[in-house]
């Protein structure tokens, strides 16, 4: 209660006429993130429920919570796997924990203070899209990325890809991928998606303070990227010490890839959490899918190398299908929004990323690049839905006359 008679003090000084009032969208913005606004629109068609932009971006977020975790967790048991160290859980999840809060804080920091100068420029309110944005963006990333290259395409994908459009809601493309785009065509030998380099300073001195100075290894679809027709029919991934990785690693997690996409159980508990609370598009996430499966199943007919045959559930468990199709594929602003368009949008997705991971040798894995492209037809795929509707009731109307 302080708190909120604290605000309530000082919010004159940043109201029009006050000593601050070129920064009421700053204060507007720490008072809403505390409180929920008392004000409600008095006029024009409205729909008054409890969800507000706020809410739906901090479900999001605690969707992403479990993958976000067991990503932390992953990057110190990859690193005590590549050392041959045996570590406590605690001290593998420390490791994670401390190699992965830079790269947030760093995105925050850098997405929001554009955010609140924009705001304050434009004076307007400052929006909460960022809120999913910040922590998507490291989270797609490898953990090895510098600081100052997560900082930069932050700052690109937030400029050129959200505020040029006009903020918030407007974007066309999802910004958070736009960021992992920008540092794969800057950066093609960061980003390419068949190497994933592991964190290699022992932070807690596990083991005697064991370090290796440079460590990296193919992720399992770059290692299917440059296999040869020998190995056909061969699908024993290794992990980045040469042990095979089997399905059950692949579904918990326990496999080099980037923080957020390596544990599709974590990635499933986060889709129940956004389908319940109708947040996520469940006929989306379930087209995305389904468009992959479609393609493949067609692949394996004709099969002529070890790419073309892999198996869906290889497909799914592997590089950021399921990530993509969960958190990126049902991004409200940037997806199609009628109910037959969001199964078009989601199966094209499948079709697109399935046929990059298969005939793009140099570019492994896809989903990126498929959602990206598919980002820019949702607008038009909408179109036609609702096109098409508004001919079949003119025709109705038509015969009942």
């Amino acid at each position: 209660m302080s708190l909120r008679n604290f605000l309530d003090k000082i919010k004159p000084n940043f109201e029009e006429g006050g000593k601050f009032h070129w920064l009421y969208s700053t204060y507007d913005a720490i008072e809403t993130f505390l409180y929920v606004p008392n004000t409600t629109s008095k006029s024009g068609v409205h729909i008054h429920d409890a969800r507000d932009s706020k809410r739906t971006m901090i479900i999001v977020v605690l969707a992403l919570i479990p993958a976000l975790l067991m990503g932390m967790y992953n990057v110190g048991y990859q690193h005590y796997l590549a050392v041959n160290v045996q570590a406590s859980f605690i001290a593998t999840f420390l490791y994670g924990l401390i190699a992965t809060l830079p790269q947030i804080v760093v995105s925050y920091a850098v997405g929001l203070s554009i955010e609140f100068a924009m705001a304050q420029m434009k004076k307007e309110e400052v929006a909460e899209g960022f809120l999913v944005s910040g922590i998507l963006i490291p989270m797609i990333l490898p953990v090895d990325t510098p600081l100052w290259m997560i900082a930069v395409a932050t700052a690109f994908s937030v400029i050129f890809a959200k505020e040029v459009f006009g903020g918030t809601g407007y974007n066309i493309f999802n910004v958070a991928l736009i960021a992992r785009a920008f540092l794969f065509f800057a950066y093609p030998s960061k980003m390419s998606g068949d190497q994933v380099w592991v964190r290699t300073t022992d932070t807690f001195g596990v083991g005697g303070g064991t370090v290796v100075d440079s460590y990296s290894g193919a992720t399992p679809l770059g290692q299917l990227a440059v296999s040869d027709a020998s190995t056909f029919g061969d699908f024993s991934f290794l992990g980045i010490t040469g042990q095979p990785l089997k399905l059950w690693d692949m579904f918990i997690g326990l496999i080099p890839g980037s923080i957020g996409e390596v544990s599709t159980l974590a990635i499933l508990i986060g889709a129940i959490l956004l389908v319940i609370t109708g947040v996520g598009s469940w006929k989306t996430m379930i087209s995305v899918f389904l468009g992959g499966l479609f393609t493949i199943v067609l692949l394996n007919l004709v099969a002529k190398n070890a790419v073309m045959g892999m198996p869906p559930q290889y497909h799914f468990l592997l590089g950021g299908y399921a990530f993509g199709a969960v958190f990126m594929a049902t991004d409200p602003v940037t997806s199609a929004r009628t109910e037959k368009g969001k199964w078009i949008f989601g199966f094209l997705i499948g079709v697109v990323a399935i046929l990059i991971r298969v005939f793009n040798p140099g570019y492994p894995e896809g989903m990126m690049l498929a959602i990206l492209f598919m980002n820019a037809f949702a607008p038009l795929i909408d179109f036609y839905v609702i096109d098409a509707n508004i001919k079949r009731r003119l025709k109705r109307s038509a015969v009942k006359k």
